[in-house]
């Protein structure tokens, strides 16, 4: 079975996310970290180089294949700060229609910038994530 390639590192994320260049993004990502801190009751953890994770969930796939991720977190993109909502969107929809400008991939939100979407909706959207994966999944 081949492993995850993202995995926590030891990188700080604090460290990570003051080095982001960018004033704005910088602010936009204090916030949504913010969110998910409150959302996950975790501290912040890199996966991988950049991406900043928050709690983590345990998986186990009827092929065998099972590993851990985290439960929420974001990167800070060059194109877009994008959003990691493990459950995907489809039970988020009357959400999804408030939130804003965005697009998304299956567990992605890609947001320009914090400003395109209503910052409330998006708690919510994150909080709803967050308490759905603790229903169906083992969590730390």
């Amino acid at each position: 079975m081949a492993e995850n390639k993202t995995k926590p590192t030891m990188q700080s994320a604090s460290r990570f996310i003051n080095d982001i260049e960018n004033k704005q993004k910088r602010s936009d990502v204090k916030k949504v970290a913010a969110m998910m801190r409150k959302a996950t009751g975790k501290k912040a953890a890199m996966w991988g180089s950049a991406i900043v994770g928050y709690g983590q969930y345990h998986y186990k796939y009827a092929s065998g294949r099972e590993g851990d991720y985290m439960l929420v977190g974001f990167s800070p993109r060059k194109q877009a700060l994008t959003i990691y909502i493990m459950t995907g969107f489809k039970k988020f929809e009357p959400l999804m229609k408030k939130l804003g400008k965005y697009k998304t991939g299956k567990s992605c939100l890609y947001i320009n910038k914090l400003s395109d979407v209503d910052e409330h909706v998006l708690e919510r959207l994150i909080n709803g994530s967050v308490k759905s994966m603790r229903e169906k999944y083992e969590t730390k």
